[in-house]
């Protein structure tokens, strides 16, 4: 149970926003509004109001910005995406919320005694959705989307892109020290802060020793964190002056060392075969590898669904690695499998929120399902028509970014774009295993966009010329400074 000062951190944190956007750039201050909010912010803690989602660590911050951003700096927002492809998964994404309520207005009945009619039972139940939940869902659709679309219009251009790479750097460093503490004395600051453990203690305990939580929902997703510290470190070091490269190359190795110690298999095999792309490999086919990694994870929950995975060879090449981790592995399976044959009843629109998606005891209403990726989290909640519109969303900036280079070649790409596709690429995979998805993906992937929009000529509006680059007399003048290549 959070203690009081988990609810003062969650009220005092629009005048912490506040506080950024009147004293930092505007980008910075929009980074790490909604970044400082999903690090340091109570998890479970909400705030539960009648006719509005619930307000917590997402969508707090989220809110305070676009509030801010409209009101208090005198800046015009621009929430709507001019590529066409994204108007329409934005409006999907937004509007799913309606045809998923009304879907699901029939209470859930759990019975005993249920085939001995008239005398039945019921011993407890799900509710329905009303009229009245479609305001709730899509308000929370619309807050989720805040990072996205501010970014897309603010953090586009070539500083907003290195700000999010420098901000992730930044947050790895200073999130290491609490995690060394806890990686030490077992995940306790939530306890000691907040007054409550955010999970179960045994996904504490590995390899002998403890990983960190700190203030994220699972180790799972603060060794995430740390491997896109890790790469944004990276991608800092191969542009940053020579004579200063090693300065960077040892805060690279510092937070690799930490990424070992977060003891997250997938995590840290994401950091090992990524950080040398992005030292080393040209930016288009950093790019390229980002649209690979977005079409397996759009593929694989097709593939899924249909039933024609190898699930059995998957698992023989996991235990060839590790026995627990093949054992894992096989748990999420197994789980899927039965969400999979429960979302299979309500495939469109599916089964709506209060856990009307997973499978429970049909007389205590126990749940018996354990969901762990995202994208079975959405199918389920929202049917095809959610999880369609939501991975495409995340997937559509990167594949504008491999049309791009497939037709132009990365010659007036920012430097610090492709690193970013690759954490969204990296992050969209994850997502097939572990509900990853934070507001700071969600920002990632619109300023992508936007600065995709700037590129692509059908996006734009007045003179074409490349990001990045003045334009005085209609003539694109030469950027300024030097790049240098690692």
């Amino acid at each position: 149970m959070p203690n009081g000062f988990a609810y003062l951190m969650l009220m005092i944190w629009p005048l912490v926003s506040l506080v950024l956007f009147r004293t930092l750039k505007l980008e910075r201050a929009l980074i790490w509004s909604i970044l400082g909010g999903y690090l340091f912010l109570p998890p479970l803690a909400e705030f539960n109001l009648p006719f509005v989602p619930a307000l917590d660590k997402v969508s707090i911050p989220n809110l305070s910005v676009l509030v801010i951003l409209a009101f208090a700096m005198n800046q015009r927002v621009d929430l709507f995406p001019k590529s066409r492809a994204a108007q329409w998964l934005v409006a999907g994404l937004i509007l799913s919320a309606i045809p998923t309520v009304l879907s699901n207005s029939d209470p859930i009945l759990f019975e005993v005694l249920s085939t001995s009619d008239p005398i039945v039972f019921v011993t407890n139940q799900l509710p329905g959705q009303s009229l009245r939940d479609v305001g709730s869902v899509l308000i929370g659709q619309m807050l989720t989307l805040v990072p996205f679309l501010l970014a897309r219009q603010f953090l586009a251009s070539e500083k907003g892109l290195r700000e999010i790479l420098l901000a992730l750097m930044v947050g790895g460093l200073i999130y290491s020290v609490p995690s060394l503490i806890e990686v030490r004395l077992s995940p306790q600051l939530n306890v000691w802060i907040y007054g409550f453990f955010q999970h179960s203690f045994e996904q504490a305990i590995r390899a002998g020793g403890y990983r960190p939580f700190v203030f994220l929902p699972h180790g799972l997703w603060l060794a995430l964190f740390m491997c896109t510290a890790l790469l944004s470190a990276g991608a800092l070091a191969r542009h940053t002056k020579a004579v200063d490269r090693w300065k960077m190359l040892l805060l690279v190795g510092y937070l690799a060392v930490l990424l070992v110690m977060c003891k997250s298999l997938a995590s840290l095999m994401y950091g090992a075969v990524l950080l040398p792309v992005i030292l080393f490999v040209p930016a288009r086919w950093q790019i390229r590898l980002a649209v690979a990694f977005a079409v397996v994870a759009i593929v694989y929950p097709m593939l899924r669904n249909f039933d024609v995975l190898p699930l059995d060879a998957i698992l023989a090449q996991a235990e060839a690695i590790s026995a627990d981790r093949a054992q894992s592995l096989g748990y999420r399976f197994f789980h899927e499998d039965q969400l999979l044959d429960r979302a299979a009843e309500k495939p469109l629109f599916g089964w709506g929120g209060w856990g009307r998606s997973l499978v429970h005891n049909p007389e205590t209403g126990e749940i018996l399902s354990v969901p762990d990726g995202r994208w079975i989290i959405v199918f389920g909640t929202f049917g095809w028509l959610g999880y369609i519109c939501e991975f495409g969303l995340l997937a559509l900036p990167l594949f504008l970014m491999g049309l791009y280079i497939h037709r132009h070649g990365d010659t007036a790409l920012s430097p610090f774009v492709a690193p970013l596709t690759v954490i969204l690429g990296v992050t969209m995979m994850d997502m097939l295993l572990n509900a990853t998805l934070t507001p700071f993906t969600w920002l990632t992937a619109g300023a992508i966009l936007g600065h995709a929009e700037k590129l692509m000529p059908h996006a734009r509006v007045g003179p074409r010329h490349p990001i990045g680059r003045n334009v005085v007399l209609g003539k694109p003048a030469v950027r300024s400074g030097k790049r240098t290549v690692l």
